[in-house]
């Protein structure tokens, strides 16, 4: 489905992209002095025997490269690698997932244990920690670019979104010791098995990416939309009643699964904050029933520059979900059950049951290329056209077969679970959150790429908005022509 070649391309993109980025960040630590000056604060671990400032660990032999590494230990790397030194502390602690703490330990006491005795254990943990968020960010730009060839069945779109997604706006926090670069691969990584049609593969990396960031949960979404359609599809095909009940029950345990690492960090949370406290001991929030929200006192003038700050990626975000909705508005408020049953065939996977789907050569086969797919299933409605009617010209038929396919990329009704999902985390980022986090919060939304990588090629390349390429129009018209002398 996918170019190896293509593939190879992004990767060295995606290196080259963190090879500047940490460039830039080490001379701008050269030049200009942190704002944030938390790098400093180290104190002991309250477990014993925990930490770089445990008793017995000598000190290291080259403690000047140590201090250097952990001068850029700052913001919420500092929560990080305190995570995975000493475990969760303190109640803000909490607000930190442990996938990224879980793989800086585990890390820093493999691999890269030789080089505790030479710049010291929390050095070792920080080092650890820009390591993987830089190789993991590797595998996600990697992932990004096959989902992009299955859903937008465009190799050359699917490219562009890649080295988009390479220098996004929230790069620099793919490159430091955050979450985002794990949440990135676990997701992409996820939805690319997903259909792909690995769904067991799809559910174990949907769930770990609730382990590294919270929004993780909403990917079960994705097999609701999935078991949804499917059992849809099994009462209106009327395959059989029990089909659509098991798959709405398979539905729901993927979803729980998915959800599964978020609860039980937040179950483990609640334990040891506030089981084992009399009352006047316990927190407030321990006690509550209702989530209180105040983001209505957000929304003041002394708020404007945080506005400003998330202006163009919330921009860019809700560009994308409206342009979708004019392109395919029948779709999207009908939840995706007005699409044509051509569609739905191609978009089996996602749009019908387990059970009877029909035997064709559909888009998302990874053992068949998106150009070869095309041209095979264009040439099989072009014959059953034929038997229909006659073309009175290639004009007519080169009509047609655009009509035929002009729901393919952006427009795709594959787009549609992550357009949805996308205008959830928006309303969320603007409504909900602290505004100024929107630039990372939706850096890992694949729709945002898509539709700027579309809208640059009309602007800069003046590529047509159909999906067909010409190599395969051309094959069209040929084969079309010799049936005609014939």
């Amino acid at each position: 489905m996918w170019n190896s070649g293509v593939s190879r391309r992004v990767l060295r993109a995606a290196a080259f992209s963190r090879l500047l980025l940490l460039s830039l960040i080490c001379l701008c630590r050269l030049l200009l002095h942190p704002y944030d000056t938390s790098a400093a604060l180290n104190p002991p671990c309250l477990r014993v025997g925990g930490g770089e400032n445990s008793p017995g660990r000598p000190e290291p032999w080259w403690p000047w490269l140590g201090a250097a590494i952990e001068r850029s230990v700052v913001w919420d790397a500092v929560y990080f690698v305190r995570i995975a030194e000493c475990g969760y502390e303190y109640e803000q602690s909490y607000a930190f997932f442990p996938a990224l703490p879980v793989g800086i330990s585990l890390l820093s006491r493999s691999a890269f244990a030789p080089l505790v005795p030479v710049i010291g254990y929390r050095a070792v943990l920080a080092l650890s920690g820009y390591v993987l968020s830089n190789v993991m960010f590797l595998f996600a730009a990697v992932y990004f670019y096959k989902l992009s060839v299955l859903i937008l069945k465009d190799a050359t779109v699917a490219f562009h979104a890649s080295i988009l997604f390479c220098f996004n706006p929230a790069s620099v926090f793919y490159s430091s010791i955050y979450s985002e670069s794990l949440y990135a691969l676990f997701s992409m990584g996820g939805l690319y098995h997903l259909f792909s049609g690995s769904n067991i593969i799809a559910m174990l990396l949907l769930s770990l990416s609730g382990s590294a960031r919270s929004n993780g949960v909403l990917n079960a979404g994705y097999f609701c939309f999935q078991a949804m359609h499917q059992a849809y599809d099994a009462i209106s095909r009327k395959l059989c009643f029990a089909l659509a009940v098991k798959d709405v029950i398979a539905g729901v345990m993927q979803s729980i699964f998915v959800f599964g690492p978020f609860v039980a960090f937040q179950a483990y949370g609640y334990i040891n904050i506030c089981m084992g406290s009399t009352s006047d001991e316990l927190r407030p929030w321990c006690k509550a029933r209702v989530p209180q929200f105040s983001w209505n006192k957000y929304f003041q003038v002394k708020q404007l520059p945080n506005f400003v700050l998330a202006f163009p990626i919330i921009s860019l975000a809700v560009c994308s979900v409206i342009d979708y909705v004019r392109l395919r508005p029948e779709v999207v408020f009908s939840l995706g059950f007005l699409a044509s049953s051509e569609e739905k065939r191609i978009a089996a996977l996602l749009y019908q049951s387990t059970k009877g789907k029909p035997d064709i050569v559909h888009t998302l086969d990874k053992n068949v290329s998106s150009k070869d797919t095309k041209g095979s299933l264009m040439c099989r409605q072009r014959k059953h056209e034929k038997k229909q009617r006659s073309v009175s010209s290639y004009d007519e038929v080169a009509d047609q077969v655009v009509l035929s396919h002009a729901k393919e990329g952006y427009s795709s009704i594959l787009v549609l679970p992550f357009i949805y999902h996308l205008a959830f985390m928006t309303m969320t980022a603007f409504f909900v959150m602290h505004v100024q986090v929107a630039t990372r919060f939706l850096s890992a939304s694949p729709p945002i790429y898509w539709f700027t990588a579309y809208l640059l090629d009309r602007l800069l390349f003046d590529r047509s908005t159909s999906p067909i390429s010409a190599e395969v129009f051309t094959a069209l018209l040929r084969i079309d022509s010799d049936a005609h002398t014939t």
